[in-house]
């Protein structure tokens, strides 16, 4: 005889598009406080190859953006979420500028949602192969102005 499955909360999409949005609202203002209600304290952030990663737990995540805002006055801005209450999952587009650095990129997260509704680890996914040596990180020919993406 197995053992019964232990109940899981079901989350709205509602709550984890908020918490994503929340998690953006956090980095643009480097708020540990703002971090903690949105995410687990063992979060993980996978990154790109070359980005040293993942990152492990919410200081040393507020730690990352904070030096990425302080060194290049980055900005994240959320083009959209969509979310799934039964996988626990949400996925953000957004767009990133980097003034310091003359860039902005784009790309995606894909965020799972632990029991008690919080953000336990992140991946991130960029546009295209991050090239720090072009103005834009973008997919080649999309439309980003005319579907409503910040520019």
């Amino acid at each position: 005889m197995t053992s019964p499955q232990p109940h899981r909360a079901a989350l709205s999409r509602d709550h984890m598009e908020t918490a994503v949005r929340r998690y953006f609202d956090a980095c643009n203002a480097v708020d540990r406080d703002l971090f903690t209600r949105v995410l687990a304290e063992d979060v993980v952030h996978y990154l790109a190859v070359g980005m040293r990663g993942p990152v492990v737990g919410i200081d040393p995540v507020v730690e990352r953006w904070g030096a990425d805002v302080a060194a290049n006055s980055s900005s994240w801005v959320v083009d959209g979420v969509f979310a799934d209450e039964h996988t626990r999952t949400a996925v953000c587009e957004w767009t990133s500028f980097k003034p310091g650095l003359g860039t902005v990129l784009r790309g995606v997260e894909v965020y799972r949602f632990n029991d008690a509704g919080l953000i336990d680890e992140v991946r991130i996914y960029y546009a295209s192969r991050r090239d720090d040596t072009v103005p834009a990180n973008e997919l080649e020919g999309y439309p980003y102005a005319e579907r409503g993406f910040a520019t």
